[in-house]
């Protein structure tokens, strides 16, 4: 016996969620019972989105969101993953995951191990473009079992191991000259790895063997703003995590800033507070 289909939709729990819950979540199921299931757990978040320190013995897990930036913390360590990838969590695997923006997050739970990650605990994982299409499909009311569990398998088959270093290649290693120069998200990948990556734009083209106007159309192209605006962007959306733990100075150093002042000028210019003022829990206006 099998189940299949779309359950539940928990919420709202308030205008703006409360703390750091989801707005609302979304459930959608096909194949349960058998080890060849999926279950996709859909959040909406208003802003800051927490999912608690877990750990399931049953399930792995994969993470992803198309809006923006997920964190995670594992074993004391904290890693950045971008809309191109997306996190695996091998079940037994203890781990805590957070968002800092309004954004949609899949949480897709599997009882058997995509073939390329079977050597991985926890890591961020590339996925392809078609892969995240249909996870964004199969996570929709009215989809036929059958379409989704072939889905399923086209997912799994999308997935990969995410290399860092991965210079002029897709997420999905394909060579840049067959889509677009994939620049952009060569260099995205590293900062959102780390943040505080001081590599100038220059530096990148010479790195890359192409020009900084090729890479500022790049990144106009793959995330509709100019890379100036997509890094301060991703360093404030790391920041916002981290001083859930960190102190202020602390954020500004691990996020790229030399002076503090300067990280509190961006944040609240981003925010419309002070980091000191968020991290105490005042984000009005008084």
């Amino acid at each position: 016996m099998t189940l299949g289909g779309h359950f539940d939709r928990s919420g709202p729990v308030g205008p703006f969620g409360a703390g750091a819950d989801p707005l609302w979540v979304e459930e959608y199921g096909y194949g349960l019972g058998p080890p060849t299931g999926i279950l996709i757990l859909k959040y909406g978040s208003g802003g800051a989105l927490e999912i608690p320190e877990s750990r399931s013995d049953f399930v792995h897990q994969l993470y992803w969101t198309p809006d923006g930036m997920l964190s995670v913390r594992h074993a004391n360590r904290t890693e950045f993953i971008g809309a191109t990838e997306a996190l695996w969590v091998r079940r037994g695997v203890t781990h805590e995951v957070f968002t800092s923006r309004k954004q949609i997050i899949y949480r897709i739970c599997l009882r058997e191990v995509p073939q390329r990650l079977r050597t991985l605990r926890v890591a961020a994982v590339s996925a392809d473009q078609q892969s995240r299409r249909l996870i964004e499909q199969i996570a929709r009311p009215g989809q036929d079992e059958a379409t989704a569990l072939a889905a399923r398998a086209t997912i799994m088959a999308g997935l990969g191991t995410t290399h860092r270093d991965f210079v002029g290649r897709d997420p999905i290693g394909i060579p840049s000259s067959s889509r677009t120069t994939g620049f952009a998200q060569t260099i995205a990948r590293t900062l959102l790895h780390d943040p505080a990556d001081q590599t100038r734009l220059d530096e990148w083209a010479t790195r890359l063997h192409t020009s900084t106007k090729t890479l500022q159309r790049d990144f106009v192209r793959e995330f509709g703003m100019p890379y100036s605006q997509w890094r301060t962007r991703t360093r404030l959306d790391a920041a916002v995590v981290l001083l859930e733990t960190k102190s202020v100075t602390e954020v500004a150093h691990r996020v790229g800033y030399s002076s503090v002042p300067a990280f509190v000028t961006a944040f609240s210019r981003e925010y419309g507070h002070t980091p000191g003022r968020y991290a105490l829990g005042i984000t009005d206006s008084a």
